[in-house]
């Protein structure tokens, strides 16, 4: 049965319920206050002029708009004086709230600029605000332009998800470099955001920052930060003086079509490609806000079509289905809603929708998000303890998700969440309760507690080994955080039952108790000094099965220094048991990492790790070796090409039992600010030695993707792409043949009422 260690489970349990008991007290008798030392109130006024963004601070209102100052380095310094001087003006009238900012620069010829698709260039030079429009800590609007006026927008939730780069706005920006820095100007209509609907002025949570990056990236803003506080969104200024806006009506429809010619071939390798196929498709998204506070957004015979390639990976020598991110608008829009500790919503597991509706928003300390979907597919993770295994059935299946948060004294909020799928005979309901409870100002406590309730058709329960009736399982996340500027630490206990399953969400293993402590020290360098940062830090994390029988057990040393180059460098030791298929196995292993940007134009990485491994094929020991070296050059303000590759062998008693190498190469012409073309080339090349195998294998296997695109933006909604795809794949003996060609065309706009 193999060996079980000591650990008492039970006694770490009741330890978990009263600790979650005291923080739930606690945070319920008195809430902790979180004011923010050296923040500032700035107070706007109406614009005297009428404002046209093209970068060129030129019109009256400038002159009278409120004027901050961005006097801090935060990073890498610890408040201390701002290396380059950077001012920002703010003004409003009805329907927008403008900002511009003057970066000034003693060197212009190295500022970093260059033109991108939105939503790419952080690790150039730019300037941005972070609105709290609710002014309650918790949910911030982030506006970011780079010297170019190409635009980042974000949604910062600071109370689970952390920055969301996929949500977008729209907006207007303009930038331009001048002989003393860059200028930048933007427009964000009052209709893109969401704030509360009052008579009096609003005062908002307002942070004005830039980013500036030479040998360092230095992060400077309109207001110190404290590292003792584990929360960012509580600890900006508040911008007021903002009377009669109104959030508007938010009424848009998007249509889109969507059109693509494919040829397939039918088997390998010895059919023929198709006869063109071309196929049409109109669809249609809307956005309502029907309050200023709560937004409906409903779509109708949608295009899912994946524009974005999801970047390869290698599924060798792998146990558990591998994690690709939601990439399709519908589902990225307001997802941050739904995010709890337990990843119970992937949308990625809706495959097929004909429809969609989603309900957002927050009234007071009260927000609510809705979700429904009809999928003409259903996707379904089969989890275990060691493994688990996926299959998409024919039959469709509705989907629904409701999720309730409710905020608690200033910075602590208590939630709910229920999912749903059903059709074709089968069902999952998911449901539970979660939170973040800001015990002080460095501690916290994360939670939350779930049961399910599942029941497959009898064939799916018989070809994949689950029950044949229906069944029910809980699981439970509890982490208690503290983070200062020189410690941090942390104390988790994650538990899986056999029979709990997320099948909206993405959770792969089960039959799981797992427990982790992590702790770290970190020295801060003094301005000038030749490190920034140094962290040295140890962790321990061990799991069990719902019987008792310990399945791993790993104990790491680990160091991390930031230095110049913007550079970043870590390494970890560490030595783990592993109990896979009746058998315990030893390892000792190392793993390193390594990022510098020695210039504007240039990026390089690599991440390296080798010692023991488990061949899971054969389940026997091996000794492994994985590197993943990267690149990123930029050549002038209009090509990006980027190149990723990973390498990866495996050697048993007798030889070396595969080597596999993955290349993902990209190259952009960015055109201007709105257009690009895009090549993508993915190739996989995988070379096995049979003999070492105690089944058959393929001596080797290829697959090549390539995919160009030609991409025009005038904002988010309205666009044009057209593409071409092909996929092929070799093996031994057997030349590279390609199995599909794809062209598409795809048109959408947006129009706003």
């Amino acid at each position: 049965m193999g060996r079980t260690w000591t650990t008492p489970w039970h006694m770490i349990r009741r330890a978990s319920l009263r600790f979650l008991t005291a923080g739930i007290c606690i945070t319920g008798a008195a809430s902790v206050v979180l004011a923010a030392p050296g923040a500032r109130t700035v107070t706007i006024k109406p614009a005297t002029s009428p404002i046209r963004i093209d970068g060129v601070l030129d019109e009256p209102a400038w002159k009278d708009a409120a004027r901050v100052s961005l006097p801090y380095e935060v990073q890498p310094g610890d408040n201390i004086p701002a290396p380059v001087r950077t001012e920002c003006l703010i003004t409003y009238d009805r329907h927008h709230l403008y900002v511009a900012f003057r970066a000034f620069d003693p060197e212009p010829k190295k500022i970093r600029a260059h033109l991108a698709d939105r939503d790419t260039p952080f690790d150039d030079d730019f300037v941005g605000i972070i609105l709290d429009t609710y002014h309650d800590g918790r949910r911030g609007f982030e506006f970011f332009v780079n010297p170019f006026g190409v635009q980042m927008d974000l949604i910062n939730n600071d109370v689970g998800g952390g920055e969301d780069a996929s949500w977008d706005a729209i907006w207007d920006s303009k930038g331009r470099i001048t002989p003393s820095g860059y200028v930048v100007e933007m427009a964000i209509p009052f209709s893109s955001l969401r704030f509360p609907k009052t008579r009096t002025a609003q005062t908002w949570g307002f942070s004005a920052l830039r980013v500036y990056p030479r040998d360092r990236r230095y992060l400077l803003t309109s207001e110190p930060r404290d590292r003792n506080r584990s929360c960012e969104l509580c600890q900006i200024s508040e911008l007021t003086g903002l009377e009669g806006i109104q959030p508007g009506h938010d009424i848009e429809f998007d249509p889109t079509f969507t059109a693509t010619g494919a040829e397939n071939r039918d088997t390998f390798p010895g059919g023929t490609l198709s006869d063109p196929s071309v196929q049409g498709n109109a669809g249609l998204t809307g956005h309502w806000g029907i309050t200023p506070n709560l937004t409906l957004t409903g779509t109708i015979n949608p295009d899912f079509s994946q524009v974005e390639a999801d970047a390869a990976q290698l599924s060798i020598n792998r146990t558990f289905t591998l994690y690709y991110p939601e990439k399709r608008p519908f589902f990225l829009e307001g997802s941050d809603y739904f995010d709890t500790p337990i990843n119970v919503l992937h949308t990625r597991m809706i495959a097929d929708p004909s429809w969609g509706a989603k309900l957002t928003g927050k009234t007071g300390p009260n927000a609510l998000g809705l979700f429904v979907a009809q999928d003409d597919l259903t996707n379904i993770i089969f989890p275990g303890n060691q493994g688990s295994s996926s299959g998409s059935f024919g039959f469709g299946n509705t989907s629904a998700v409701v999720r309730y948060r409710r905020d608690i004294g200033t910075s602590s909020v208590l939630g709910a969440i229920a999912t749903s799928r059903e059709g074709g005979g089968y069902s999952n309901q998911v449901y539970g309760v979660d939170g973040l409870l800001r015990v002080t100002a460095a501690d916290s406590v994360k939670f939350q507690l779930l049961g399910s309730q599942t029941s497959y058709p009898q064939a799916i329960a018989a070809d994949y080994g689950e029950p044949d009736h229906s069944f029910n399982g809980s699981a439970s996340f509890l982490r208690y955080s503290h983070d200062t500027k020189y410690w941090n630490w942390s104390l988790q206990y994650t538990d899986y039952e056999r029979g709990f399953r997320a099948d909206l969400g993405f959770v792969p293993r089960v039959d799981t108790r797992f427990v982790k402590a992590l702790a770290g020290h970190t020295w801060w360098g003094k301005p000038g000094a030749f490190l920034s940062r140094f962290q040295l830090g140890v962790n321990w994390d061990e799991t069990r099965d719902h019987n008792g029988l310990a399945l791993d057990r790993r104990s790491e040393i680990w160091a991390m220094a930031s230095g110049p180059w913007q550079s970043q460098a870590m390494i970890n030791v560490g030595t783990a048991k592993t109990f896979y298929n009746g058998q315990l196995f030893d390892q000792d292993y190392a793993e390193m990492f390594i990022n510098a940007r020695p210039s504007g134009s240039l990026s390089i990485g690599t991440f390296l790790r080798f010692g023991d491994s488990i061949d899971y094929a054969n389940t026997r020991s091996a000794d492994g070796l994985t590197l993943r070296p990267r690149i990123t050059l930029k050549l002038g303000r209009h090509v990006q090409m980027n190149v990723r590759h990973t390498y990866e062998q495996m050697h048993v008693d007798g030889g070396r039992l595969y080597r596999a190498n993955l290349t993902d190469f990209r190259i952009v012409y960015q055109l201007n600010v709105r257009t690009f073309v895009r090549l993508v080339t993915q190739y996989t090349d995988i070379a096995r030695n049979p003999a070492l195998y105690s089944f058959q294998v393929e001596p080797t296997s290829r697959q090549l993707f390539n995919q160009l695109l030609f991409s025009y933006k005038v904002n988010p909604q309205t666009m044009l792409f057209l593409g071409y795809s092909d996929s092929s794949i070799g093996q031994h003996r057997i030349d590279m043949t390609t199995m599909n060609r794809t062209i598409f065309f795809k048109i959408g706009y947006a129009w706003l009422l």
